[in-house]
């Protein structure tokens, strides 16, 4: 099992910039990348960015390219999510997981709200 908690989300407004944080706990050896998904009212959830642990490779979104980043600690226990220029739009609970080197993301975190106001 992994654990996952994320942490740092709150209310900023429109331009403003916010760091997530995603801190991992047990068995982090099956953990072999590191998604961001968000949450909007209404709406599906969607992948916003990945990173695997191994190569720091990133990927991200066309929403949220040039504006977010995604990080890891090197102790593979913390994945971070910087958000710039945030906009209205961007609101929505923000969720970690975690995959395997195949097959779906199975460990997720509770989620933390990010409310942009304009």
């Amino acid at each position: 099992q992994v654990q996952l908690v994320e942490s740092g989300g709150g209310l900023v407004q429109a331009g403003d910039s916010l760091r997530l944080s995603c801190a991992a706990s047990g068995r982090t050896g099956l953990s072999y990348a590191m998604g961001w998904f968000r949450q909007a009212p209404g709406k599906e959830r969607e992948l916003i960015g990945t990173i695997t642990w191994s190569t720091g490779y990133t990927f991200y979104t066309d929403s949220v390219k040039g504006r977010f980043t995604i990080s890891k600690d090197n102790a593979k226990t913390t994945v971070f999510l910087q958000m710039n220029s945030l906009k209205p739009e961007d609101t929505a609970v923000y969720y970690c997981a975690s995959r395997g080197r195949i097959g779906n993301y199975n460990y997720w975190g509770q989620g933390t709200q990010v409310t942009v106001s304009s």
